[in-house]
């Protein structure tokens, strides 16, 4: 083994290579590491003469960054943050071009690939699927997961990427994915800030590799500071890799091989990631490259200045141990080029940077110039001496790089002008505006799913079929059928989670699963909810079908920062170029106490837009949503009833076959006085009090919209409404939560509230978490008495004569 903490000082060994070949290798690599800073010098200009919103940069890591990307191949995985320029240009995931088209927002995919400009620069993303949701060629590409901006947030997806290599390496019924892996060779590379290194998620994450022994290369960029707060208020003895020692492998246990290596040592760098990536590649060893003595030239970004908070030896010793000086002084002392050649290559790079800032500029600006042009003609024939109108048409006629915002707001302003003035000349510009529309809403607000060939509302509806008698059994037994008959079919699907894999979970559903399947599919993890979704995240992203378990619901929380910035918005902020159908499983719902009977409901559907959201009031229900789930390609979080796990139900024969669409509510009982729409176990207590209130002479239909995202495609809930007239929505999230977004989805979107003859109403959970036991249930969520009641008041309001008060 090698020896803990090593440090590399050995020079690069040049023994097969000829001279001149040496002296190529090492001006080119100078070469792409001094475009990448005068990319980052000039890139802040642009923000601070207001061309860009804002600039954040990756000047005094060049160097390493070169040398890490020598030992990035195709096939590869990349999970960083947004300091990684330099490795982007080298390894060619991005060019500098692209770079400043990121910086300008272009939202066009061509120019910008990584994001079409839905994300600031420095964010980096190749393209994983083509336009109709299909995978490219994985193993054919460096590949780049999409950056996150929160600066530990990918650790957690990098876990996942790294995993993917273990399983495609030891589970030779993958071996058919040919455009995933080539027996798990690959290697995930991640890097982050020392800062970032204080942050859990990094913990977590590290230690979860460390257990799992995947191919993981984390390089830490070590600049001394987070912003503005040094190393000694951040990390242990100011020093990560000191204090993750005790990582290190030996010869009786398994862990890490961690290297700490100097940011402005070519020589020593080179050979440090030769050696950490060879490692972590062959042996499926993850290996920490701690960089120190690293610079930030520009300080953090564009809002600030290190002047403000560094001291003038540190400056001092920032500017002389600066990467590009000491690699230039290095070329210079070896004699490997000269001080004539070197300025001569800096000068030409100078004007290489230069002409792609203003190729990206003017492409940016080229896509509405001429939208600029014609509009401004527009409001001159519109205004025909309207004074206000000429002072609309003039101000954007005076802004030579008008932006898209300044022409539609001006198209707007100049409808509101002239609102009930018809004219041919309204006409035309009106006839712009609306056409412009699904246009903007393309390059603004589209693919929050992938919408692919493979996308849910694809998957055909195969009804459940029944035995003339059917076999009834608890409702986990249906699930445990179901997950069998699909782990039989999918040999992509994969399960993880805590007491999953020996004990087939808390509730059974995956009960003797892992003896059939293997540890490979069917997998214990540590209490680690957020490296168990960025597992998810990752295995789905090299086109593995996971279901990561979250225990219970209440400790989604613990997940949500690692679902809501990465797996919800990956869609949406690479404009489709990426996908990750993970399937989140959870429980939750009615259950006794504080701490396991979470229906945080509102709380997801803030915040995790991007993601499908499943509700299923049994498990058939569940598994019918699961078979839709595993057939198709987008995310989602299926919530099961924690209190439906032995309740009885009927086995479909195809059980591992029927399918329920998403987004199909369903009617579960006709009725015509009062329409109730709930989901979930709520949906039990309903239907026990719609017995009572049958036997009051009261009639109410009951509504199951199965997903609340998405969430009644058909508009049952207005169609009841037309019967009814009267609405009541039950649920146990806290009041005005999961039940507000339902009340804006039936009466705006739907329209129901046109067919109202008295005030909509929602039942809900007590502001606060349910204390333990059955009393407690009682007070603090709905009951059968608390739904008769309320829709016995309902009715009251209506018909006080035939509906005296209760109290």
């Amino acid at each position: 083994m090698m020896p803990t903490n090593k440090v590399v000082t050995n020079p690069i060994d040049a023994s097969e290579l000829s001279f001149d070949d040496f002296k190529k290798i090492i001006i080119a690599d100078y070469k792409i590491a001094f475009e990448s800073r005068q990319a980052s010098l000039l890139g802040r200009k642009e923000v601070l003469t207001g061309k860009a919103k804002f600039g954040i940069f990756g000047d005094g890591k060049e160097v390493p960054q070169i040398a890490m990307a020598k030992a990035f191949k195709k096939g590869d995985w990349r999970a960083g943050y947004y300091r990684d320029q330099t490795f982007a240009f080298a390894s060619g995931i991005s060019t500098i071009k692209e770079f400043f088209a990121q910086l300008y927002a272009n939202p066009d995919v061509e120019k910008d690939p990584a994001s079409a400009g839905r994300q600031m620069n420095c964010h980096f993303a190749t393209r994983s699927i083509n336009p109709d949701g299909s995978w490219n060629d994985l193993t054919g590409i460096k590949n780049s997961s999409s950056d996150i901006s929160t600066t530990g947030g990918h650790m957690a997806r990098l876990v996942g990427l790294a995993y993917a290599s273990k399983l495609y390496r030891q589970n030779p019924e993958l071996n058919y994915l040919k455009n995933f892996s080539v027996n798990g060779n690959e290697v995930a590379f991640g890097t982050i800030g020392n800062a970032s290194t204080s942050e859990g998620i990094f913990f977590e994450a590290f230690n979860a590799a460390g257990v799992l022994q995947i191919p993981m290369a984390i390089s830490v960029w070590d600049d001394a500071y987070g912003i503005s707060v040094p190393a000694k208020y951040q990390t242990t003895k100011e020093n990560i890799s000191e204090i993750l020692k005790g990582f290190q492998r030996d010869e009786h246990h398994a862990g890490y091989e961690i290297f700490r290596v100097r940011g402005w040592d070519y020589p020593a760098l080179c050979e440090a990631y030769e050696k950490a990536i060879q490692i972590c590649r062959d042996e499926h060893v993850p290996v920490l490259i701690h960089v120190t003595e690293v610079t930030q030239p520009q300080g953090h970004s564009t809002s600030g200045s290190h002047e403000r908070y560094k001291t003038k030896e540190r400056l001092d010793w920032e500017r002389e141990y600066d990467c590009l000086v000491q690699m230039r002084k290095w070329m210079l002392e070896s004699a490997i080029t000269t001080e004539q050649e070197l300025q001569a290559l800096e000068t030409e790079a100078k004007k290489y940077v230069r002409d792609c800032q203003r190729e990206a500029w003017n492409d940016f600006l080229s896509g509405v110039r001429a939208e600029h042009k014609a509009m401004v003609l527009m409001i001159h024939n519109l205004a025909k001496g309207h004074a206000q109108l000429v002072k609309v048409g003039a101000q954007l006629a005076s802004m030579p790089d008008a932006t898209r915002k300044d022409i539609v707001s001006a198209a707007r302003k100049a409808l509101r002008l002239t609102a009930g003035k018809d004219s041919d000349e309204r006409q035309t510009l009106l006839d712009w505006y609306e056409a412009q529309a699904p246009h903007n809403h393309d390059l603004y607000n589209s693919k929050l799913f992938t919408d692919g060939n493979e996308r849910p509302a694809l998957i055909p509806e195969v009804a459940a079929t029944y035995d003339a008698t059917p076999k009834v059994i608890d409702g986990r037994e249906i699930l445990n059928a179901c997950f069998d008959a699909n782990f039989e079919r999918d040999p992509r699907l994969v399960a993880f989670g805590e007491d999953l894999g020996n004990i087939g979970d808390v509730n059974q559903g995956f009960a003797g699963l892992q003896a059939k399947f293997g540890e490979l599919r069917v997998t214990d993890t540590g209490i680690r909810e957020m490296t168990i979704m960025g597992q998810g995240i990752g295995l789905a992203m090299r086109g593995l079908r996971p279901i990561a378990e979250i225990q219970y619901l209440d400790y989604l929380l613990f997940a949500l920062n690692v679902l809501s910035d990465d797996l919800a918005s990956l869609s949406y902020r690479t404009k489709g170029g990426q996908k990750a159908p993970v399937i989140i499983r959870t429980r939750g719902h009615r259950l006794e106490g504080i701490w396991h009977s979470g229906s945080p409901i509102q709380m997801m559907l803030g915040s995790l837009r991007g993601l499908h959201l499943c509700v299923p009031r049994n498990m058939v229900q569940a598994a019918g949503l699961y078979n839709t789930l595993f057939r198709a390609d987008e995310p989602a979080i299926v919530i099961e009833c924690l209190n439906g796990y032995r309740l009885k139900e009927q086995l479909p024969e195809n059980v591992g076959e029927f399918t329920i669409p998403l987004g199909k509510a369903e009617i579960l009982k006709e009725g015509t006085d009062l329409t109730i729409v709930s989901y979930g176990s709520t949906l039990r207590i309903v239907q026990e009090a719609a017995e009572e209130l049958a036997a009051m002479d009261i009639l109410v239909e009951i509504v199951d919209p199965q997903t609340l995202l998405p969430f009644d495609i058909d508009h049952l809930c207005a169609a009841s409404l037309r019967k009814t007239n009267k609405l009541l929505v039950v649920d146990e999230d806290v009041p005005g939560g999961a039940s507000a977004y339902i009340l804006q989805k039936v009466l705006e979107e739907q329209g129901g509230y046109y067919h109202l003859d008295g005030q909509p109403r929602t039942l809900t959970a007590k502001a606060h978490r349910p204390p333990y036991g059955s009393d407690g249930d009682y007070f603090s969520k709905p009951s059968v008495d608390d739904v008769v009641e309320i829709v016995y008041e309902m009715m009251h309001e209506a018909n006080p004569g035939r509906f005296p008060k209760i109290y």
